[in-house]
């Protein structure tokens, strides 16, 4: 498996610390609002990587922090706590808003067939670990105490700007206007590792420290969690590419300084979701979420197959036009699937499954490229093989990809047979056929009009009248 890695600059062959294990560090949420469909793009691609290797054969470990402390609005130390605007939003605790929408996060997750990881850790369980971590850097010399305040020293680095070949002078003071430099700083690029109560003494989360009474930094908390959960050498570490620069930059420089030796290997960083006016984010205000999409009418998992027809390294731009495409191409899919389940099953031929197999295997050892898998996926149904080794195939893919359209594929034979559908909306969609069949379109319109307000849909397909429940 070869995949690109932000680091550098290349594809690498994937070689784990490890034989047989992968350590894989994933940046969560900062739980202050809803995750929005930008957002998620990235932990869908992050998901099909973690489950890809499991397919390859590997032993995942899956690590994800909870930021519920210490992210400022600013990723320059700058502006306000954003878990406390967010309480101050909705007038309740930190507390109260970290659970709320941790618990939405997830919930979107499971909506989008997104793997819960095995460890979750919110920053706030880790104080002691992030003190310590710190403290040590001070030791080294790699940090100083300023105005009150823990900053890590970048000057002490033989190379601090690892992805970008920055310039220090080319670097703003704040991301917007009204947003001073901090006068504490030695260096411009320096970050804060600790911060005390002589600057927010309005934080509710505030612990004590060797330095004063205080809450840690944002930049610090991936480093520690990961450390305390994966070791010293980490194999793996996702996130979107906004997060490259500064956190990623500051992980590896604190980390790095405190072990002694070289930390992660891997760098995967997913692009961002546009839309028609730029980058989509929480701050701009009218974000899209799942229940958004839901609302209208969106089921997730196509949401998620929109997310896979294109590859995680280009920018994809959000439209509904686009999500419509999608729609329809989904649809085909679990329509093709479908008469597929329907067909009398023979024995799986095991040359053409391996066969159709490789693929699959080479467009996702390719650098993740899961547009190459779908249309491997397309091949496999258009392929001469038997229904059987078809759903066999779709099945397997599907461990990766986790669109769902087996499943989606049963219910939708499910509602074309009318299993489950009352007898009453099964008399009107009878009736609406006549209408049809009589060119009396104005009651066919009439009729499904009728049946919507009962709470069912009526499809039109290739394969006749489908009827589901709204």
């Amino acid at each position: 498996m070869k995949i690109y890695n932000t680091l550098t600059r290349n594809k690498d062959e994937f070689v784990p610390v490890e034989a047989g294990k992968v350590s894989m560090y994933t940046c969560g949420p900062t739980v202050y609002h809803y995750a929005h469909i930008g957002n998620l793009r990235s932990y869908i691609m992050e998901d099909v990587l973690e489950k890809y290797f499991s397919y390859d054969g590997y032993d995942v470990t899956r690590v994800m922090n909870i930021t519920d402390v210490g992210h400022l609005t600013s990723d320059g130390d700058t502006g306000d706590d954003k878990m406390l605007k967010g309480a101050k939003r909705e007038r309740k605790s930190v507390l109260e808003i970290a659970k709320f929408y941790t618990e939405a996060f997830f919930a979107d997750c499971a909506k989008l067939n997104i793997k819960t990881p095995e460890i979750i850790e919110p920053a706030s369980n880790c104080i002691d670990d992030f003190i310590k971590v710190i403290s040590g850097l001070l030791e080294k010399g790699y940090a100083y105490e300023m105005g009150g305040n823990i900053y890590f020293d970048t000057s002490k680095l033989e190379k601090y700007y690892v992805f970008n070949d920055f310039k220090e002078e080319d670097l703003a003071v704040g991301v917007r206007e009204g947003v001073e430099e901090d006068t504490n700083k030695k260096n411009k690029a320096d970050f804060v590792l600790w911060f005390t109560k002589s600057k927010f003494d309005d934080q509710e989360l505030k612990w004590d420290s060797p330095w004063g009474i205080g809450y840690p930094g944002w930049h610090i908390e991936c480093s520690c969690i990961s450390m305390k959960h994966l070791g010293e050498r980490l194999d793996m570490h996702c996130g979107g590419i906004d997060n490259a620069f500064p956190h990623h930059t500051n992980e590896i420089a604190q980390s790095e300084a405190y072990l002694g030796h070289e930390w992660c290997n891997y760098w995967f960083h997913v692009y961002h979701l546009n839309t028609n006016v730029g980058k989509m984010s929480k701050s701009s205000g009218g974000f899209l979420t799942v229940s958004l999409l839901e609302s209208k009418g969106y089921d997730p998992l196509v949401y998620r197959f929109f997310c896979l027809l294109s590859h995680y390294r280009k920018s994809l731009v959000f439209t509904y036009e686009n999500l419509d495409n999608a729609v329809v191409s989904y649809n085909k899919l679990v329509a093709k699937i479908g008469s597929l389940l329907n067909e009398p099953q023979e024995k799986i031929d095991s040359e053409d499954f391996e066969k159709l197999k490789r693929g699959f295997v080479q467009a996702m050892d390719n650098d993740l490229n899961t547009s190459l898998a779908i249309t491997a996926l397309y091949d496999v149904l258009k392929s001469n093989a038997n229904s059987a080794t078809k759903i066999a195939l779709v099945e397997d893919f599907d461990k990766v990809l986790s669109i769902g359209l087996i499943d989606r594929a049963k219910k939708l034979n499910q509602s074309s047979s009318g299993e489950n559908i009352p007898e009453e909306i099964s008399s009107l969609v009878e009736k609406r056929k006549d209408a049809r069949k009589n060119k009396d379109f104005v009651l066919a319109d009439k009729i499904r009009d009728e049946i919507s307000e009962l709470g069912y849909l009526i499809e039109e397909t290739r394969q006749g009248t489908i009827v589901k429940k709204k």
